[in-house]
């Protein structure tokens, strides 16, 4: 967060006010636009399928934990989203949540991990970056204070980056997302009350694509463990 020092001729006050007044009310439009651009996005949004990396970051030690593989994802009422994650690096991992509930299931060890994803789970990370893209502008709105951090660059395409600030207490401090033209959030980030992190970017998107129900189903070999998560 950016600080400033204290002002001490009240003519450079008052100038620093009416900009920063401005500013704000510049930002605001932008906001609307973007919220805006996303809500026709979503009611236009089937289905997606693309390839995904996320990073998890230890903020203590300091190091990241990064995965990748592919997600497909189905939108539904709110952040209730249908979502299957197959992880192939740096280990097979596949990841469904379907219905408030998900399953993480581990064949190198035999284990599958499931629980409900309201419980803020680390294990659905992912799930709460994909469900920002079925979430409507007054549902953004009423969740979180949104701030426009400006114009990036993702793999050489502009996008607009905003920090979105819950209203409400949550398991986490805040999030990000990245949002490109067409008003699809193509990366995200979630920063714990610890300061660890979750980025999210979704990369080779197909938009509206067959995506078959059953694949948000999975039928676990009889020698897996079930973990609570």
């Amino acid at each position: 967060m950016k600080t400033f020092s204290k002002l001490l001729i009240p003519a450079v006050a008052i100038a620093f006010f009416f900009t920063a007044f401005g500013a704000q009310q510049t930002n605001a439009q932008v906001v609307n636009e973007i919220l805006k651009r996303m809500e026709t996005h979503a009611k236009a949004l089937s289905s997606v399928r693309s390839k995904i990396t996320m990073s998890q970051h230890d903020s203590v030690l300091d190091d990241y934990d990064v995965k990748k593989g592919t997600v497909n994802y189905l939108p539904g009422k709110g952040r209730d989203v249908y979502v299957r994650v197959d992880w192939t690096n740096p280990v097979q991992e596949v990841l469904i949540v379907a219905g408030g509930r998900y399953v993480l299931y581990r064949p190198v060890i035999k284990q599958a991990v499931t629980g409900k994803t309201s419980d803020g789970s680390k294990n659905t990370k992912t799930d709460g970056a994909l469900a920002f893209m079925n979430m409507s502008k007054a549902q953004l709105q009423a969740n979180y204070s949104i701030v426009y951090q400006g114009v990036e660059k993702i793999g050489g395409k502009e996008v607009w980056h905003l920090q979105l600030n819950p209203k409400t207490k949550t398991s986490y401090k805040f999030s990000e997302i990245w949002v490109d033209g067409d008003g699809m959030p193509i990366q995200s980030k979630t920063v714990e009350k610890n300061n660890d992190s979750a980025t999210i970017l979704l990369d080779s998107i197909e938009k509206n694509v067959t995506i078959k129900g059953s694949i948000f189903k999975l039928d676990l070999p009889k020698d897996v463990k079930i973990i609570d998560g």
